[in-house]
């Protein structure tokens, strides 16, 4: 019984159809983006991102705590975060999340979840 191999032309037709596909949108992957603390304040204060995004939030200070509070209707408040460290959180459904540093409630910031 003998196999019988793909030919070049084959190989080549099947490769170049493979990259005429289109990609896979960019939500369709599991994607996480980084919003750094630093100088008394969350950069970028606002982003948006895709439904199922996650936020991931790095305390880039020196020697402050900061915490993520969320004040709409459910709002909750992350744990501390000391400096070097992160805290981050999956949005699903799409909407305007404001929040702002427990600790120091000047410091304010938004997630807008497209679809």
């Amino acid at each position: 019984m003998s196999i019988r191999r793909p030919s070049r032309r084959r190989i080549c037709a099947a490769l170049l159809a493979a990259a005429c596909l289109p990609a896979a949108p960019l939500h369709a992957l599991a994607q996480t983006v980084e919003v750094r603390i630093r100088d008394y304040a969350f950069d970028p204060a606002r982003i948006t991102i895709r439904a199922g995004t996650t936020v991931k939030w790095i305390n880039l200070e020196k020697r402050v705590s900061h915490s993520v509070l969320f004040t709409g209707v459910g709002g909750f408040e992350s744990e501390r975060m000391f400096p070097e460290e992160s805290w981050q959180r999956r949005f699903d459904a799409p909407g305007e999340y404001r929040y702002t540093c427990g600790p120091h409630p000047e410091m304010t910031g938004v997630v807008v979840v497209t679809p």
